[in-house]
């Protein structure tokens, strides 16, 4: 009907959500933890050219793989 208004409503998840939060989110902890492992990997030089010192980096690479500081 023209101009009519549903009443139903989205249930406040689906199952396709769900789907792709569960291929997601370890997807992204895989990438936290290359991240975190390749930045540890980096010369005194090269965190210098960054501004980061090994502190940071230390501080960084000791994080938890899901400590995500995006959220994703």
């Amino acid at each position: 009907m023209k101009g009519h208004v549903s009443n139903i409503q989205q249930p406040a998840f689906s199952l396709t959500h769900l789907w792709h939060v569960a291929i997601e989110r370890p997807a992204r902890w895989v990438q936290l933890y290359r991240q975190r492992q390749e930045l540890a990997s980096l010369s005194d030089a090269t965190l210098h050219d960054l501004g980061l010192s090994r502190a940071d980096i230390q501080q960084e690479s000791e994080r938890h793989f899901w400590d995500d500081p995006l959220r994703k």
